[in-house]
């Protein structure tokens, strides 16, 4: 598969940098197969869509102030942006890599971060050190020290400041692991999951913790010599049986999808996940997936292609023809596998 068939026109002012309030009142492009034209919602609609026998599943996993903003000795600025626990250090992204040698110690008032073994890719292994106070209590761990003076990792291509750092976590964010938000759940109200649940549906949440597995981006020129990263996963043997004997498996999002095509595929629980999904996949367990619209090229683009064949790129013209906001603060479309 050829990287270049992904591509499309994606407008600059169409990438949203802010969220809809509420926020179930984004936009939500219905996709009704190859012999009707889709149809426009919002996603206080969703409960319309779904029905007894089904079980939907979202992703609790919540975001870590993971981006830190240090200086070397010399005053020269280094962004952190941690990625995922390696004993008593973190793997790390580190820029500029280059000009940060190994044993480097980075400072911030109250906080340093002492760089470690490059890792290829601008990764590192970092450590870090901090006061034991903070104006939050005592700092008894990185998690409680990354909400003393991290900030929410944000993509790069959202410019504008988020005034709640609330509104780039679920409304069920759960254990703080993650460096990105499953961004087609920020949709999701209270009211919509009991509007859900008011239907006969089960809603279920699992963990995947959202890493460079998913954001990073592919690049080379076959699809098939990409390289997944390791992200961990959880599914619960509860959700497992329930998803096993749905009518539908209704997936918010392409996070919580791998999670349930990982355990399906393997029969494991809980681990970490490098699978990849693209092409001729055999898909297990999704029959319906509720996501937001991808970056061109995107291991996450190639994940659509394989769900819902060539017909994604006439539901993103449609998208981008009736003006629908993109990427992480942007609208959401319904897929059913297999419409071609």
């Amino acid at each position: 598969m050829d990287l270049a068939d992904f591509e499309y026109f994606l407008p600059d002012e169409l990438i949203a940098q802010t969220p809809v309030e509420p926020r179930d009142s984004a936009r939500l492009l219905v996709d009704r197969g190859p012999s009707s034209p889709p149809s426009h919602q919002h996603v206080y609609n969703l409960p319309e869509l779904v029905g007894e026998g089904d079980v939907v599943v979202a992703n609790n996993t919540r975001v870590l102030h993971a981006r830190l903003k240090l200086n070397k000795a010399t005053g020269g600025e280094v962004e952190v942006l941690l990625l995922h626990p390696i004993g008593d250090e973190w793997e790390a992204l580190v820029r500029p890599s280059r000009k940060v040698r190994p044993g480097t110690v980075l400072e911030r008032a109250g906080l340093s971060v002492e760089v470690g073994a490059d890792l290829g890719e601008g990764r590192r292994r970092v450590r870090l050190r901090y006061e034991q106070q903070g104006t939050n209590g005592n700092l008894a761990s990185d998690v409680e020290a990354l909400a003393e003076f991290g900030e929410v990792p944000l993509p790069p291509y959202i410019h504008e400041r988020l005034e709640n750092p609330e509104r780039y976590q679920t409304v069920y964010a759960d254990r703080p692991a993650s460096v990105a938000a499953p961004t087609a759940g920020l949709h999701l109200t209270k009211q919509v999951i009991e509007g859900i649940k008011a239907t006969g549906a089960r809603f279920c949440e699992i963990e995947l913790v959202v890493g460079l597995g998913t954001f990073r981006p592919i690049v080379t020129n076959r699809v098939e010599d990409h390289q997944m990263h390791s992200e961990f996963y959880r599914v619960s043997y509860d959700t497992m049986e329930a998803v096993q004997a749905a009518r539908r498996v209704i997936a918010i999002g392409t996070t919580a999808t791998r999670a349930l095509e990982t355990a399906a595929g393997t029969g494991q629980l809980e681990g970490n996940s490098e699978l990849f999904i693209y092409g001729d996949y055999q898909w297990r367990l999704v029959d319906v997936m509720l996501t937001n619209f991808h970056v061109p090229r995107s291991s996450l683009l190639v994940m659509i292609d394989s769900f819902v064949g060539n017909r994604w790129r006439e539901l993103y013209a449609e998208a981008v023809a009736n003006r629908y906001r993109f990427l992480s603060f942007g609208d959401a479309m319904w897929l059913q596998r297999g419409q071609q």
